[in-house]
């Protein structure tokens, strides 16, 4: 070999592992992008656990937590994982997407769990230890001070937490899994076009887990349960909007994301005539152009964009205000699941 071969050598290797390293880098950050949590940030149910103890408890009673191991071995995945060409249900994004958790594992995106605190309150790398931190090294939540409480929350918001406080960035997340915002999913897996999903129903049943602040894990008040309730159905709304816009050829998917915009619409008309509320009549003003039909993508996002809107700062209604849908609230008997008792 050549002198000048020879002492090109080594930059050349470098120059291919920098080139190997940054593909590899991009794959994983296209791939991350494929999950509606960053598994880089990622931080894994256990740490929650540290002090939520009887909320982990709580979940692990619950679907959400045994889909891990439960769905894969579904018969039904299995056959909707077959006609989309998958072989391995733990390592294809179209499941990964909702029925997973998602963190790095020695380099790699990896399920550590299934639907789990952090798929609802976000991945937790930025602010799980501002979370934490009541106010010293020896402070526990009982002796937190309220200023430092105050200034706590407001850092862990700031930092990418979402708090039952946020409701609707927090029903968001439920609402963009249970409508399965993925048309070949539908159309060629088979999957269901979303759940029968009603936001009041599944928080107060298996799912919840008021068990931080009462020892009987309690429903949540009626003035809450009524928000969740109104913005339960203008997410529907919004997220049937969203999917109909996406949608491209007229089969199961495109037809039942408007049959679901359209049933969300007329409970949303319905609660107007009960209750006073600017964003609602609002949402149903700008639901007057929203024609759903194929290749109407702009004008469909445009209004479910209106829908977001509204339904943000309807978040921040007073419950009592409305107490004109009490009739239409679900039952205890109709909560969806066996509710976790703390023993």
């Amino acid at each position: 070999m050549p002198v000048d071969a020879i002492s090109q050598a080594p930059f050349r290797m470098l120059a291919f592992a920098g080139a190997l390293l940054f593909f590899l880098l991009s794959a994983m950050t296209a791939q991350a992008e494929d999950f509606r949590l960053d598994p880089v940030k990622v931080e894994g149910p256990d740490e929650c656990g540290e002090c939520h103890k009887q909320t982990v408890k709580a979940w692990k009673e619950t679907h959400h937590s045994s889909t891990f191991k439960d769905m894969p071995r579904s018969d039904d995945a299995r056959a909707i994982a077959d006609k989309m060409g998958i072989t391995r249900i733990k390592s294809e994004s179209d499941c990964l997407t909702c029925h997973f958790t998602m963190a790095m594992e020695e380099a790699k995106p990896t399920p550590v769990s299934g639907i789990s605190c952090e798929s609802c309150h976000g991945a937790g790398e930025d602010w799980i230890d501002v979370h934490s931190d009541f106010g010293g090294k020896d402070v526990k939540a009982e002796n937190e001070t309220p200023e430092h409480k105050i200034k706590r929350l407001a850092d862990s918001d700031a930092a990418g937490m979402i708090r039952p406080s946020n409701l609707y960035a927090l029903a968001e997340n439920c609402y963009s899994c249970h409508t399965v915002p993925n048309e070949k999913l539908v159309n060629v897996g088979g999957h269901t076009a979303g759940s029968k999903f009603e936001l009041v129903r599944w928080t107060q049943g298996e799912v919840r887990h008021n068990v931080w602040y009462t020892d009987d894990n309690t429903e949540a008040s009626l003035e809450r349960r009524r928000l969740f309730y109104v913005i339960g159905k203008m997410l529907d709304y919004e997220y049937a909007l969203r999917g109909v816009a996406k949608a491209t050829q007229n089969a199961e998917y495109a037809k039942a994301m408007a049959l679901r915009a359209q049933r969300a619409l007329a409970f949303l008309k319905k609660i107007d005539e009960t209750v006073d509320n600017d964003q609602l009549t609002a949402i149903i003003a700008a639901s007057a152009s929203a024609t759903l039909k194929l290749n109407n993508e702009a004008a469909l996002l445009e209004v479910a964009g209106t829908v977001s809107e509204h339904a943000r700062k309807f978040a921040d209604t007073d419950g009592a205000e409305l107490a004109g849908v009490d009739a239409m609230l679900p039952t205890a008997d109709k909560y969806k699941g066996a509710v976790y008792i703390p023993q």
